[in-house]
């Protein structure tokens, strides 16, 4: 799936792929516009800027063959070669290894995303937080598996973080409003993983310190999308 792309992506696309689409519009109505012309019993999101490791798929579809899951979460880490603000979101992020709240399934049983609705294409910010809290009030079971993604699009520098939140802070009102309970958890800067993980903060003081730089950038900007969204309506 692409987003008509002028950088080459499609020609680079077309030498791997068996299916190229352009699909405009935002990444869940991209999505779900794949789904739709899917055809295997399971879908894997994978975004453009992820890594995976050769054992997802494996242990992905083993989890639901063999033990009955209906999705899996696919824990995310990040490339910390790129800048030290990466650095600072792979400390982040393994801090959320396993968790049973900051965590998104990405792995699916196609039938029943679509049953579900697949991803809600309003949202820009936390569709995949959504999804899974929906595959739940389904009562759907979804499970973990141990093989992992490397992210590579993190942030350069501070003014990056605050660009990317404040676009995502536009649609944060459907998010809560879809979700008001586990959403505000979901979202909340103060989370159980976080203080479950406090050993790493006393370990890693520089990183420490980044983080806390990088969430007042991050919330704040996020804050300032929220607000600019509400007064255009």
């Amino acid at each position: 799936m692409d987003s008509y792309s002028t950088d080459g992506t499609i020609t680079i696309a077309r030498k791997w792929a068996d299916l190229v689409f352009l699909k405009g519009s935002e990444r869940s109505a991209q999505v779900n516009f794949g789904v739709q012309r899917s055809q295997g019993k399971y879908v894997y999101r994978v975004d453009s800027d992820f890594v995976l490791e050769t054992t997802v798929i494996e242990e992905a579809v083993d989890k639901c063959e063999r033990e009955g899951f209906d999705a899996v979460c696919v824990h995310n880490t990040s490339d910390a070669s790129f800048s030290f603000w990466a650095r600072v979101r792979k400390f982040e992020r393994d801090c959320y290894a396993g968790d049973g709240l900051n965590v998104a399934a990405r792995f699916f049983r196609r039938e029943i995303f679509h049953k579900i609705g697949g991803f809600n294409e309003s949202l820009v910010a936390a569709e995949d937080y959504d999804l899974h809290n929906r595959f739940l009030k389904g009562g759907f079971k979804i499970g973990f598996v141990k093989s992992m993604e490397t992210h590579i699009g993190e942030p350069k520098s501070l003014l990056e973080i605050a660009r990317k939140h404040y676009y995502y802070g536009k649609t944060l009102k459907g998010f809560l409003d879809a979700n008001p309970e586990r959403g505000k958890r979901q979202i909340s800067p103060l989370r159980p993983a976080l203080i479950r993980e406090w050993k790493k903060f006393i370990e890693y003081p520089v990183l420490s310190v980044g983080f806390v730089v990088y969430q007042i950038v991050r919330y704040v900007a996020a804050g300032l999308g929220f607000v600019a969204a509400e007064i255009r309506r």
